[in-house]
């Protein structure tokens, strides 16, 4: 309360919506029609590029980073033969930051609130990606993983020339996979994350690499072996083949 009046808490966040799916069936010795409800195991993979990735930024890109993510996502659904059950999508780091692009981006790319969530996101895609998995969690979605390659945003001028959330992140999944690129050959890729400031992250997720990689090359991210041995491209895809066959 402020000034003697009340301030109106604002309203929650709409919920996705639970619908049972249902088909008819007729057993062979009774004519009788019966209803039937039935669970569809499905999966979408969002991934979010960072600045200059789906779009240009400032004199750079698109330079379609996360794309080589996805080819190895797509590759994976292919090869574990759930390309009917899985969908992946890669959207910008600014792609979800209103509600209006949260719901058309987003949400309703989503088959239904029973979907499996997977989240991947690199650099200023990482920061924002975190961020989504909270927001998507806070809507009644379940998200399974969330990998973060190289999460930058911490940078005060960073925020002031791009659209990203100010607060740190604070995820929502039920496993989180997160990689600090760390190379000892520097390029120009390292000195913008530099610029941008990475997010340096003490706890949180499951897994943790520090890695001897370029900021730009996502993808060899995603493919390398983490402590544990498994990279977050294995984790990710028997995650999803054990959810789709349940």
């Amino acid at each position: 309360m402020a000034n003697g009046s009340a301030t109106a808490e604002a309203p929650p966040p709409p919920m996705a919506k639970r619908d049972p799916v249902s088909h008819t069936l007729t057993c062979k010795t009774d004519q009788s029609v019966k209803q039937v409800t039935v669970s569809i195991r499905d999966a979408m993979v969002f991934l979010v590029g960072g600045a200059g990735d789906q779009e240009r930024y400032y004199v750079d890109g698109p330079n379609h980073n996360v794309d080589y993510v996805r080819d190895m996502v797509d590759a994976d659904i292919e090869a574990l033969e759930i390309q009917t059950s899985c969908t992946t999508l890669p959207l910008g780091y600014n792609s979800f930051m209103s509600e209006e692009d949260l719901e058309r981006n987003v949400i309703r790319k989503i088959p239904s609130c029973n979907t499996a969530i997977y989240i991947i996101g690199h650099s200023l895609g990482g920061w924002n990606g975190a961020h989504l998995s909270a927001v998507l969690t806070e809507r009644g979605f379940e998200i399974k993983i969330l990998v973060t390659l190289d999460p930058v945003g911490h940078g005060k001028i960073v925020y002031g020339i791009s659209k990203i959330y100010r607060q740190v992140p604070k995820p929502k999944a039920q496993y989180w996979v997160n990689i600090r690129a760390a190379a000892v050959d520097w390029n120009l890729s390292d000195l913008v994350a530099d610029f941008g400031e990475q997010w340096e992250i003490s706890e949180g997720p499951n897994v943790m690499g520090r890695l001897d990689i370029n900021h730009a090359d996502a993808n060899s991210m995603y493919a390398h072996a983490l402590p544990g041995g498994k990279s977050a491209r294995q984790i990710v895809a028997e995650s999803i083949f054990k959810w789709i066959k349940g």
